[in-house]
């Protein structure tokens, strides 16, 4: 089951953060790379996933990972 998912992250200092975040969600099982944005003066990476694969939480611990703090994630149907 695909779902779409808008993930709000603290204010993005250096446009390499975007590279970064791209990089770690490109390689997670699950989510669709070719869906990826990451989006710097909104600070929002949207993207779509296979939720019978990957959660929502484990997308959200790559990027905290990275050391970026998430602030509120929303998933919906697509």
């Amino acid at each position: 089951m695909m779902k779409k998912a808008t993930v709000q992250l603290e204010p993005l200092s250096c446009p390499s953060c975007l590279q970064k975040i791209e990089n770690a969600t490109k390689s997670l099982k699950g989510v669709d790379s070719d869906s990826i944005k990451v989006l710097f003066n909104a600070s929002k990476v949207k993207l779509t996933f296979d939720e019978q694969v990957i959660s929502i939480e484990e997308i959200e611990k790559a990027i905290q990972s990275l050391g970026y703090e998430v602030e509120k994630s929303s998933v919906r149907a697509m």
